[in-house]
């Protein structure tokens, strides 16, 4: 069984890319959306490559199996020999013969590589939550404050987390005063009973990750790691662009938790 390591653990590790991203959407807690294709083309090209693989690996067993059942050496079957003209000598192999096996069957500790590729397989890591964002300091460096695009008209009004925070912390034209906004993360605490309202950007996957937040003034906190939306009012703190700013407040007035969305992160 242990010849056919190779392949399964291919075929293992192709079925696991596919069953996140071509059967489901648990691809988008690791990556961006637009990689969906390149993760599909992967998960496909190692299941053939396992695939073959196991086929090559069987064809060999077979044959090697009629070569000993014939009991001569099928190259010299073909070249009108055979073993019945003189003694029959038997070359062992130095050091399957000092360790009682072959070369075929691969090192054993190989094995443990399905442990990882089973895992994303039946239990996929869930995203990145409170304790990535936690990880992370605020640190946000003094940007160039200037004026931002008039927000549509009517509330209250939809934005991400960063670009509220954005907005809270750079713009000059302070485009958020009396308007009502609605904000969608996850909870994380804070200190004191405070608490935040928190998404991670990413740029390209989920190792690339930063933290955007919130500071929720109002209702009590909610669970940590919850998803919420959240709408109130921007409370200004601060000076524009200086550390003082950060992070922003929103006055909450209503807080719904709502379920995950598939894709967790927002854009950089």
């Amino acid at each position: 069984m242990r010849r056919y390591g190779p392949a399964v653990l291919l075929m293992l590790v192709g079925a696991a890319v596919l069953r996140i991203a071509l059967f489901s959407d648990l691809y988008l807690r690791y990556v961006q959306g637009g990689l969906r294709p390149w993760l599909v083309a992967s998960g496909a090209l190692l299941g053939l490559l396992g695939l073959v693989r196991a086929v090559l690996t069987a064809r060999a067993a077979r044959y090697g199996t009629d070569a000993a059942d014939r009991g001569a050496h099928p190259v010299a079957e073909e070249q009108g020999h055979s073993h019945e003209d003189g003694p029959r000598v038997a070359w062992p192999h130095p050091v399957a013969e000092e360790h009682g096996h072959s070369h075929e069957d691969g090192p054993r500790v190989a094995w443990l590589l399905v442990l990882p590729a089973a895992a994303l397989l039946l239990f996929p890591p869930p995203a990145l939550g409170s304790y990535s964002a936690a990880r992370e300091e605020a640190r946000r460096a003094a940007e160039n404050v200037g004026t931002f695009p008039a927000l549509p008209a009517g509330d209250p009004v939809d934005l991400s987390v960063s670009q509220f925070a954005s907005r809270a912390v750079y713009d000059s034209g302070y485009s958020l005063r009396g308007r009502t906004v609605r904000l969608t993360g996850f909870v994380t605490p804070g200190d004191g009973g405070a608490w935040y309202v928190t998404r991670l950007r990413v740029a390209c996957c989920a190792a690339d990750a930063t933290t955007t937040k919130v500071e929720i003034r109002g209702p009590d906190a909610v669970e940590t790691d919850t998803w919420v939306t959240v709408t109130g009012t921007w409370r200004p703190r601060g000076e524009l662009g200086s550390p003082s700013a950060w992070p922003p407040v929103l006055e909450a007035t209503t807080v719904e938790r709502v379920a995950e969305p598939s894709d967790p992160y927002e854009e950089r």
